[in-house]
C-alpha cells in the first residue's frame, strides 16, 4: 500500500508540475514564434522598400544588379516590362520557376482581391507601389513571402514579383520546437526524480508511524500473552488443588492480573499521546516541594536494597514552574524506579534541581550499570529494553516512552547520559512558562 501511495504521490506532483510547465513553454513557444515571423516579415518588408527606392531611381534595371539582389538575400526576381519577361527571367526560366511565379501571382490576386487586366498589369499607378504577402505553393509545398511591386514610369508599366523561400525560418522554427522538446523531456525526468525523493520523505514519517505501530501491537501482544498464560494456568491448576495451593494460585492470579492491568494503563497513555488527545493540566508548581515529596515516596524501596537516594535543591528561592504536577511527578517516578532497579546493592541514587536562564534542570543520577551508547537513542522507544533479562525486573519497556511523550506535551526536553564514574543520568529540561 506505501508503494502505491508513493507512486500515485509521485505521479500526481510530477504529473501537475509537468502540465503547467508544457503549457507555459507552449504558450511561450506561440509567442516566440510569432514574433520570430514578425520580425522576418517586417526585415522582408524593409528589403522590399530598399529594392522598390532602388527601381525608382534606376532608369535600366541590369541583369548584374538583380543576380546581386538574388543572392544577397536569397530571393528570387520575376520582372515584366508592359507585360514582357525581362531578358534575366527568359535565360533562367523553366517549368518550375514558371508555375512558382503563376502561383504566386495568383495567391496576390486572390489575397488582394486583384483582377489582371487585359495588358497584364495588375493596376494602374501613378507612380509606384508594392504588396508584400504569404503563401503556400501548391506545386512544391512549401512556404513564401511575396511581394509584387508596381511603377509606372514614362508610360511604361514595370512590374516586379519577389519570392522568399521560408525554409531557413522554419528549420529556425522547427529546431527551437526540438530543443523545447528536449529541455521538457529532461525537465520531466527531473521532476520525476524530484517528486519520487520528496513524496517519499513526506511519506516517511507515515511509513515509519504505521511501522512502530505494527511494532507495538505485536510487542503488546506478546508482553500481555505472557501474564495471560500463568493467569489461565493458575485457573485450571485451582479447579483440583488443595485450599492451601488455591490460594497460592490465587494470589498468583491476583499479581498478574495487576500485571496486566499495569501494562493496559501504560499502553492507553501512550495511545493518548498518538491521538493528540493526551490529558496536561498546566498549573504554577513548586518544584522543589514536587521533588522532595518523589524522593520520600522511594525512600522506603531504596532502602529495601541498601541503596542511599538524596535530593539536591539550590538554595535561592525558584519561580514557579508552569506545568502538570501530576505528570511531573510521574516522570521522577519513572526515573526513580528504574534506578532503583538497575542499581546494585549499596549504591546510591541523586536527585537535583537547578535554575538557569528560565528553564528548570532536573537530574537523576545513579551508579548503577549504566546504558551503552547504542542503546542511548533508543530506550525512549515503545518496549525496547537494553537486556531481555530486565523484563524480569517488572518493566515493560514503557515507562521512558511515556516520560518522553510527558516532557514533549510541555515543550522541554527528556535525555540521557553517561555519570562520573559510572552509572547513568537522566536530564530533564523544563521551561519555567
Amino acid at each position: 500500500m506505501y508503494k502505491k501511495v508513493h507512486l500515485d504521490l509521485t505521479i500526481l506532483c510530477a504529473g501537475i508540475t509537468a502540465a503547467i510547465m508544457v503549457s507555459m513553454s507552449l504558450l511561450y513557444l506561440h509567442i516566440s514564434e510569432t514574433e520570430i515571423y514578425k520580425n522576418h516579415f517586417n526585415s522582408f518588408q524593409n528589403d522590399m522598400n530598399t529594392i522598390v527606392m532602388n527601381l525608382e531611381n534606376q532608369s535600366i534595371i541590369s541583369m548584374e544588379w538583380l543576380s546581386r539582389m538574388e543572392s544577397r538575400g536569397n530571393y528570387i526576381f520575376y520582372v515584366l516590362d508592359n507585360g514582357i519577361p525581362y531578358l534575366y527571367n527568359i535565360l533562367k526560366d523553366n517549368s518550375e520557376k514558371s508555375l512558382l511565379f503563376t502561383e504566386a501571382m495568383e495567391a496576390y490576386e486572390k489575397h488582394f482581391s486583384i483582377a489582371p487586366s487585359d495588358d497584364n498589369s495588375m493596376s494602374s499607378f501613378l507612380f509606384s507601389s508594392h504588396m508584400e504577402y504569404t503563401f503556400t505553393s501548391p506545386s512544391t509545398g512549401n512556404d513564401y513571402y511575396g511581394c509584387v511591386i508596381e511603377i509606372e514610369k514614362n508610360s511604361s508599366t514595370l512590374q516586379v514579383i519577389i519570392l522568399s523561400l521560408l525554409d531557413s525560418l522554419e528549420n529556425q522554427i522547427f529546431r527551437q520546437r526540438i530543443l523545447f522538446l528536449m529541455i521538457n523531456i529532461v525537465t520531466i525526468f527531473l521532476l520525476s526524480a524530484f517528486s519520487w525523493i520528496f513524496t517519499g520523505k513526506l511519506l516517511k514519517p507515515i511509513s515509519e508511524n504505521q511501522q512502530k505501530q505494527a511494532q507495538f501491537i505485536a510487542s503488546a501482544s506478546h508482553e500481555l500473552r505472557t501474564p495471560l498464560a500463568v493467569i489461565l494456568s493458575s485457573a485450571e491448576s485451582c479447579r483440583d488443588a488443595s485450599p492451601e495451593k488455591q490460594s497460592s494460585f490465587l494470589e498468583t492470579i491476583k499479581r498478574e492480573g495487576f500485571h496486566m492491568s499495569a501494562l493496559i494503563e501504560d499502553m492507553l497513555t501512550l495511545s493518548s499521546s498518538d491521538s493528540q488527545r493526551f490529558p496536561v493540566r498546566m498549573q504554577p508548581v513548586e518544584l522543589d516541594t514536587l521533588l522532595l515529596n518523589s524522593c520520600e515516596a522511594f525512600e522506603s524501596l531504596a532502602k529495601k536494597k541498601l541503596i542511599t537516594i538524596s535530593l539536591s535543591l539550590p538554595e535561592n528561592t525558584l519561580p514557579l514552574c508552569f506545568c502538570d504536577s501530576d505528570r511531573i511527578r510521574q516522570v521522577i517516578s519513572i526515573l526513580l524506579h528504574n534506578a532503583v532497579s538497575y542499581t546494585d546493592e549499596g549504591g546510591f541514587i541523586k536527585l537535583s534541581l537547578s535554575y538557569d536562564k528560565e528553564q528548570f534542570h532536573i537530574f537523576v543520577t545513579d551508579n548503577g550499570i549504566g546504558i551503552p551508547d547504542d542503546d542511548k537513542k533508543k530506550i525512549f522507544d515503545r518496549f525496547y529494553r537494553v537486556e531481555k533479562s530486565r523484563s524480569t525486573k517488572g518493566h515493560f519497556g514503557l515507562g521512558l516512552s511515556i516520560a518522553y511523550e510527558i516532557i514533549k506535551s510541555h515543550g522541554g526536553t527528556i535525555g540521557v547520559k553517561d555519570a562520573f564514574g559510572g552509572g547513568s543520568t537522566f536530564f530533564i529540561y523544563l521551561p519555567v512558562k
